[in-house]
């Protein structure tokens, strides 16, 4: 009876006659009907990502998602006892992100409210995460609002989530299994969503531009330090080179650009004034007027360093590439020549130790061209013929993934036959594929494939047709941004939790300490064994294994890098390399190091 009452209104919003729906529902079940030809006499299951696109959608949003948890960490602390589910959707409606009680996981997953759950509107209908996408609005869809018969016991309320530039990053969702009350009791959640949007987008914003000023404003003098309303970041001349979505609505309100115009279009002020705005003044003193007349309170943030360089900072990259690595020097001018290279068809050989992040750099490359073709991985060290030729003869495997990306792993094992054979299927797939779409071909491997060559283990045209571009990922104990990299795969170890881990000094300096021959892949191990030893949210030294490899021998040539990595610190340094601080000592003044 229910199920026909749902569809019948469904009918009146769609022949124009009277209906209970708020325009934007009305809107929406259009459009689902009209537009995506979904039919509301027919429940759908919920729709779940495989776990291959899962790790694409996290990994290209993998920077917001780290600025975002503590905030979402401490929302849900407020909201779990009232049986709520947070949800993080990317801007394509994947849930990257999720907060829920695992006593009812298996509910939750059943009814899409859970991690790689894909709420577009397209898919799922009218519901909050779908919606907001499509309406750029923050909205609460309410039990027989959605338009999906599966999701009418659901509750669902959403807020945008804008990046700097103001384009839409995010979806943040707050969603209730089954809830009695009508539909204004969500009010409270509603305005909970807004607040932590708006926070999530200020922590971006700051985060961004930390070598920029930074210009946040508030209508009310008490909230403008602690939890202001909008900021602009600005370049040293004063234009505009951030913004939070608050600060589009208080400037443009009739919309228009706002990045890249002056700050004097805007305030009756320039960048010469903003000293004038910082903490040393009472709050309620820091009067600023808007160029329309309008007054509000500012709140002006000097570079934290000098400027930074521009163009080629970290939010230039693509987003699958920016979540690769921290602020390492290498790692940065690694990332700004695969961003370059992605665009293009030039086979591509990416160089590393075993577990430094080959293949992550492959798919992040590859995940950069937005048509989504096919990922195809080999492995040369256990290839038959068979596979090779079911993988590029046309009419098989890849004659359906032509435009895509081949994966060559461990290259420099394939066995000498199976290069003649890999050749050839090349030049036949590039002949046939002339005027189309060709095949991207990206080849890793831990060896010298150079050396290779040199000495006859690996075929010369092979080599020079494979690798164009040499992309090299440096090794862990090399990288200067380890820390970067130790939180980052300890936030994906305890993703899910309803409280995270952290690590204590003693265990960081630790793992600091390790040479990790490894790379990224045994760090992972090490942090996977932590938490399941650790009978707190705290790891200590005792939850860390014992280091499964002692140090392999480094090149005294290496040992600047080392030191770099560790910060000048020699008895860090000595540890990774496994000497003693005397010997690391007697090598500097060998290479005139100043110690």
């Amino acid at each position: 009876m229910r199920d026909r009452e749902h569809v019948r209104e469904i009918d009146l919003v769609l022949t124009g006659r009277e209906s209970s729906r708020d325009s934007i529902v009305a809107q929406s079940w259009r459009r689902c009907v009209e537009q995506y030809g979904l039919d509301p006499a027919r429940p759908s299951p919920a729709h779940i990502v495989t776990d291959t696109r899962l790790r694409e959608h996290r990994e290209q949003s993998e920077r917001l998602i780290a600025i975002a948890r503590s905030g979402l960490e401490s929302l849900f602390r407020q909201i779990a006892g009232q049986n709520y589910v947070l949800l993080v959707a990317d801007a394509k409606g994947v849930t990257v992100d999720f907060f829920g009680d695992p006593r009812f996981e298996d509910d939750l997953r059943r009814a899409g409210l859970y991690l790689g759950s894909d709420w577009s509107e397209s898919l799922a209908g009218t519901c909050g995460v779908g919606s907001c996408i499509v309406t750029k609005q923050p909205m609460t869809i309410h039990q027989t609002d959605h338009f999906d018969l599966t999701h009418t016991p659901l509750s669902c309320t959403a807020a945008p989530i804008f990046d700097a530039s103001g384009v839409l990053a995010a979806v943040l969702d707050i969603s209730l299994l089954r809830s009695p009350q009508p539909k204004i009791s969500q009010s409270m959640a509603l305005s909970l969503v807004k607040a932590s949007a708006r926070r999530i987008e200020m922590a971006n914003l700051m985060a961004m531009t930390r070598g920029d000023w930074v210009l946040r404003f508030s209508t009310l003098p008490e909230f403008l330090d602690v939890d202001p309303e909008a900021a602009i970041a600005l370049d040293g001349s004063g234009r505009i080179i951030g913004m939070t979505h608050g600060a589009e609505t208080t400037l443009a309100p009739q919309g228009g650009p706002v990045i890249g115009q002056p700050l004097d279009r805007f305030f009756n002020l320039s960048i010469d004034d903003l000293p004038e705005l910082m903490r040393g003044r009472p709050t309620e003193e820091r009067l600023v007027q808007l160029a329309d007349g309008r007054a509000l309170f500012g709140h002006a943030i000097a570079p934290q360093r000098g400027p930074m360089p521009r163009p080629g900072p970290a939010s230039t990259l693509p987003a699958a590439l920016q979540s690769f690595g921290g602020a390492d020097p290498a790692i940065r001018r690694l990332l700004a020549d695969a961003a370059r290279l992605a665009p293009t068809a030039i086979p591509l050989l990416i160089r590393g130790e075993t577990g430094s992040g080959k293949e992550r750099l492959a798919r992040a490359i590859h995940i950069c061209d937005p048509a989504r073709r096919p990922f195809v991985t080999l492995n040369c060290a256990a290839l038959s013929d068979r596979q090779l030729d079911e993988t590029l003869l046309p009419g098989s495997q890849l004659a359906v993934a032509e435009g895509g990306t081949l994966f060559l792993d461990n290259l420099a094992d394939l066995p000498m036959p199976l290069q003649g054979r890999l050749l050839q299927l090349l030049i036949e797939a590039e002949t046939q594929g002339a005027g189309r779409i060709k095949l991207r071909v990206i080849s890793a491997s831990p060896a010298d494939l150079a050396q290779a060559v040199r000495e006859g283990r690996f075929r010369q045209d092979l080599f020079f047709r494979l690798a164009v571009a040499t992309l090299t990922v440096p090794p862990l104990r090399l990288r200067q941004d380890f820390d970067w990299v130790l939180d980052r795969l300890l936030r994906q170890r305890t993703h899910g939790r309803a409280e995270s881990y952290r690590l204590s000094p003693a265990a960081r300096a630790e793992l600091q300490a390790r040479p990790w021959p490894g790379n990224i892949r045994e760090l992972g191990n090490v942090l996977d064994v932590a938490v399941a030893l650790a009978d707190q949210p705290v790891i200590d030294l005792p939850d860390l294994p014992t280091p499964a490899l002692s140090a392999p021998a480094e090149p005294e040539d290496d040992l600047p890098a080392i030191l770099a990595a560790c910060n000048g610190n020699m008895a860090q340094a000595a540890r990774r390399m496994g000497v003693d601080r005397s010997t690391i000592l007697r090598r500097m003044r060998r290479l005139g190091l100043a110690p």
